[in-house]
C-alpha cells in the first residue's frame, strides 16, 4: 500500500481536469464537485472543533453558525463569460476561486479576527488571498472578511490542495448582506440611487452597533 508520507502531491488542475467544455452532466464535472465538497467538509470539521474549543476552554463562542455551498454550473459559466475566460474545466479551476464557499458567522466583530487568526495559523491551510472589507467596507456598505485558501483533500491516495473561499462576518453583517442580495434579486441586480444610499446608511448603523456591542462586552469583562 505504501507509506502515507510517500503519497504524491498534485494540483487540482492536474487531476481529473482537461480542456473539455464544462458540462454538469458528465463524469469529470461530478468528480470535480466531489473534490470541492470534500474540501468544504474538511473545513467544516476544523470549524466545529474550534467552536468546541472556545466553548469548553473559554466558556464562549466565536462562531454562531456556518453556511456552505458549491457554486452552481450556470453561475460558474456566467462568471467565466463575464471575465472572458474559456468555458473549460481547466479555466474553471484556474480562474474561479469560489466554486466552493464557506461562510462563518460570528457573534461579535472582534470574533472575526480571532477566527481569521486561527485559520491563518492552521498548518494545513494555505492562505492565498485576503481582503478585509470589515476594516474597509465596500462602497455599497458591504462588510466581511474574505479569504481564498487551499485545503488538502485526499483522493485516490493522493493529496490535492483545493481552493475554497471563506467569508467571515458578524450576525448583523450577514443580515445586511442577505437583505441586500434579496433586494437586488427582486430588481434584476439593479438598484436605484435612493435605495443604494439607504442601504449604505443601514450598513453604517450596523457597523456602529457592532462596535458598540464590542465595547459593552469589553466593559463587562
Amino acid at each position: 500500500m505504501g507509506d502515507i508520507q510517500s503519497k504524491q502531491v498534485l494540483r487540482l488542475d492536474n487531476f481529473l481536469v482537461n480542456s473539455d467544455k464544462i458540462n454538469s452532466s458528465d463524469d469529470t464535472y461530478s468528480k470535480l464537485m466531489f473534490v470541492y465538497s470534500a474540501a468544504i467538509k474538511g473545513l467544516e470539521t476544523k470549524l466545529e472543533i474550534l467552536q468546541d474549543e472556545f466553548k469548553f476552554f473559554y466558556g464562549c463562542s466565536v462562531i454562531d453558525h456556518t453556511k456552505t455551498r458549491i457554486k452552481k454550473p450556470e453561475s460558474i459559466i456566467k462568471k467565466l463569460e463575464g471575465r472572458k475566460q474559456e468555458l473549460t474545466y481547466q479555466s474553471m479551476v484556474e480562474n474561479i476561486n469560489d466554486v466552493a464557499g464557506v461562510r462563518i458567522v460570528c457573534p461579535m466583530k472582534d470574533d472575526i479576527y480571532t477566527v481569521v487568526d486561527v485559520l491563518k495559523n492552521t498548518p494545513d491551510i494555505n492562505v492565498l488571498i485576503e481582503k478585509d472589507y470589515v476594516a474597509k467596507p465596500k462602497k455599497s456598505g458591504y462588510a466581511s472578511y474574505h479569504m481564498v485558501v487551499e485545503v488538502p483533500v485526499q483522493v485516490l491516495r493522493q493529496t490535492i490542495p483545493v481552493k475554497v473561499e471563506i467569508q467571515v462576518r458578524t450576525l448583523a453583517m450577514d443580515f445586511w448582506a442577505s437583505l441586500e442580495h434579496d433586494i437586488k434579486y427582486k430588481n434584476n441586480n439593479k438598484l436605484s440611487k435612493k435605495v443604494s444610499n439607504e442601504l449604505v446608511k443601514c450598513a453604517k448603523i450596523i457597523n456602529n452597533m457592532d462596535n458598540q456591542m464590542v465595547s459593552i462586552k469589553n466593559v463587562g469583562e
